[in-house]
This record gives C-alpha cells, structure tokens and sequence, in this order.
C-alpha cells in the first residue's frame, strides 16, 4: 500500500488509511452491504473518495446507516475534519490545510481539489458587503448545476443545490449595495426554481410549489420578465404532472405574458406546456393549436440571462419535439404524429453527449413512443421502444419518468387482450414500485 505522509483530511480518509483498503474494494463492501441491509443505494468508489476527502459533506440518510455499519462511527462522525499535531487550521472558514501538500500520497487533481475549494470560500466570504466576484462565482456554480440536472441523478448534485441556496439566501441577508440586489434576487430565483424542479422530481408537487413562489418573488424583486416566464413554467409543469391540467393551462397563459416581453425560450417552453394540458383534457385542437404557437415562438427567441444559464434553464429544440410527443400521445387521433415527432426528439436526444440531451426528457420520448405503437396495435415494438427506459437505474427514476410509465400502462389497459399486453404492464408496474423517492431520504 501507499505510505502515506500527508494528514488525512476527514476522519473518513484517516480511517480508510487504517483499513489498508483501496476506495474500489470499500465501494463493493458497502454496495454488498447495503444489498444485505435491504437499502437501495450504492457508492463509488468516486463518490466515496470525495466523502474522504471532504470535497462533498453530505450523503442521504440510508447511505449514512450503511457506512456506519461498515466503518463502526456516525456519518457526521466520518465526515468531521481529521485534526492532529500536524494539521494546521485556516482562520477564514476552518479549512484543514495540510502542512506538506507536496509529498507523495496525493495526487496532483487532489491537491489542486483542495485549493479551488478554499479559493471559493475565500471569494464568498465576502465581509460587509458583497463583492461583485462572490455573484460571479455562484452564476458559475449554478451554470454548472443548471447544465448537469439533466444529465446526472439528482442524489450527485442536491448537495451542491441545497449548498448554493444556502449561500445565495445568506448573502441577501447581509448588506449589499443597490447595484447588486437585482443580481443576487436573480440568483434567488434560478436557485428556487431549480429546487422546485428537484422537488418535483422526488414526487412532492407542494414543496416544489413553495420553492416556486419563492423563485417568483425574487423575480419581482429583480424585476425580470424572463425569470417571471420561467418561474410560471416551473408552476406549470408541476401543475401538469400532478394531474391539475386546468391550473397548468393557468400558470403557462399567465407566464406567456412575461415571455412575450422577454423573448427569450421560456415562451417556447409555456406552449408546450399549454399543449400537453389541452391534451389532457382531450381538446385535440387546442393542443395542435398550442404545438403550433409554440414551433412559431421559436422562431423569434431572443436569448436572455436565464437562457445563459443552459440546460434545464432553457429549451431547446430537443424539448420542443418531446413535448409536443407528450401531447399528442395522449390523443387517440394522433397515433401517427405522436411516434413521428417521438422518433424525431430520439433522434435528437442520441448523442448522449450533446450539451441539451437529458436522460429523463429522452426517457419519456421513448413512452410517447410506445403510447404512438400500442394505439397501433404494435405491442412487440411497444415493449422494445421501452426497454431503456425499464432498465433506468432507481436513481433516476424521477416522478415525471414514473408518471409517464403509467400512461403507457394506461394505454396498455385499452389495448386488445394478449399475454404480451400482461407481460408488459407488469414490468412497468414492477418498474414504478421502485421510484426514485423510494430510496431517498
């Protein structure tokens, strides 16, 4: 084994030393154990090296109970900084620094971790007043969130989330000059709305309404139409997928006002929305109405800051042709249309890759694509459109993944008898038993 001369930097690393184990031999015996503990989660041996190393500080309750029973000490215990003779303490934020970075036992990417990390504390712990570097610094933390949230489970970046929200809200808190209270309401803003979608996906439309309200009022108080726009998006997607379609068509007509003075994806975004609950309620004209008025929206899109922030702040072209498949899925006239602009949003979500995929809008095009096949009476290509969705790890099994599985399941209960009709409803029933809520804390 290594020998290692620099001071472990959580009780975590210290202990792990002592075992004398590798990271990818502790990440099997905490997966195995976790198996034999009847809990749903694992650890990489990536996730369990920056647990040890503190760069992350949290990890869910169920997670917690395993490496207790694994290493013998509390999670909190695990995770507290690892103080010695040897270890000096930072007097800005307690920050362990080791006296001898340089000697072998740590790596170049490691050492480099633990720098940035004591450089963004040191820029946001900002004095009296906040300084124009801390707002830039959290815009690019929340960029980076906002881009990663479709492509990663939530459980890798919540902790970075619920982080940044606390940052943001302790900053509007303090004192700060006029010129930086329209930033930092907008940072308010796309942090709540972000939350909200995260709450959302974990299955509680109620929370997920707060956060947006929350996200709203900081918009007002920045005074930002397009913020508004998104914020009322959020609503309405929430508001669909709890199955209050009425309430959804309220927040996107609401928002639409806001988008048209702002221009920017989110009027996009509030037709799509408005298609898929005109759908719902069976208005197949208002739904084509709505996928048209939103094709049209797109032509005319004027970038704004909250499209800046990319990924789940802004909508593309690959949302776009999911979206009106979720809408025309749900019209028993549509059969048609709903696999065409169902095969046109997979091709587009291909490219794993590509900085707008997003694992759950390329998962609920491949449902809309088995709605469009069972109303075709094609059950066979049904069941293979939704294999990659039925093999989706319990992690990313988010509610508007579950929910979409039920539509299929749903359409399937109108489909002719067949053990192949069975066979296919029961693997999504055993595939909805286990939503992402299920293994969280």
């Amino acid at each position: 084994m290594t020998n290692w001369q620099v001071e472990p930097r959580t009780v975590l690393e210290h202990v792990i030393r002592q075992q004398g184990l590798s990271y990818e031999e502790l990440s099997a015996q905490f997966d195995q154990l976790a198996e034999k503990m009847g809990l749903g989660v694992t650890l990489s041996p990536r996730h369990l090296r920056r647990l040890a190393s503190g760069e992350r500080t949290g990890t869910r309750a169920q997670s917690q109970r395993v490496l207790q029973e694994l290493f013998g000490r509390s999670a909190a215990d695990l995770l507290q900084p690892w103080v010695s003779a040897n270890t000096t303490i930072g007097p800005a934020n307690g920050l362990l620094i080791p006296d001898e970075l340089g000697q072998v036992g740590r790596s170049q990417e490691e050492l480099l971790t633990v720098t940035v990390r004591r450089a963004r504390q040191f820029t946001l712990d900002t004095g009296e007043y906040v300084a124009s570097e801390a707002i830039d610094q959290l815009q690019g933390d929340l960029r980076e969130i906002a881009v990663s949230y479709p492509q990663r489970a939530l459980g890798e970046i919540l902790t970075d989330l619920v982080e940044t929200q606390d940052t943001v809200f302790t900053l509007l808190d303090r004192r700060h000059r006029a010129t930086e209270s329209t930033q930092l309401y907008m940072l308010g803003g796309v942090v709540s709305g972000i939350l909200a979608k995260a709450s959302h996906d974990m299955g509680d439309a109620h929370s997920a309404l707060t956060h947006a309200r929350t996200g709203f009022m900081c918009a007002d108080h920045a005074e930002h139409d397009g913020l508004r726009a998104w914020i009322r998006g959020l609503q309405s997607y929430v508001a669909y997928w709890s199955k209050r379609p009425h309430e959804s068509l309220r927040y996107a007509q609401e928002g639409t006002v806001f988008a048209e003075l702002a221009g920017n994806t989110t009027g996009v975004w509030l037709a799509a929305n408005e298609a898929r609950a005109w759908a719902t309620l069976g208005n197949s004209a208002g739904a084509r109405e709505a996928i048209h008025r939103s094709e049209a929206a797109a032509e005319s899109v004027r970038f704004d800051e909250i499209d800046m922030y990319g990924g789940i702040c802004t909508f593309g072209r690959s949302r776009q042709l999911y979206y009106a498949a979720d809408a025309l899925a749900l019209l028993p006239d549509a059969a048609d249309d709903a696999e065409q602009y169902s095969e046109q949003a997979l091709s587009a979500y291909s490219d794993t890759s590509a900085p707008d995929w997003s694992f759950s809008d390329q998962a609920g095009s491949y449902a809309d694509l088995a709605i469009a096949r069972i109303m075709k009476g094609e059950i066979d290509g049904a069941a293979a459109a939704l294999e990659p969705v039925l093999e989706l790890e319990p992690g990313r099994r988010i509610h508007g993944i579950v929910s979409s599985a039920e539509q299929v399941h749903k359409a399937l209960g109108k489909a002719e008898s067949s053990q192949a009709v069975t066979d296919l409803q029961l693997e999504l029933e055993a595939f909805s038993r286990t939503p992402l809520v299920a293994i969280a804390p």
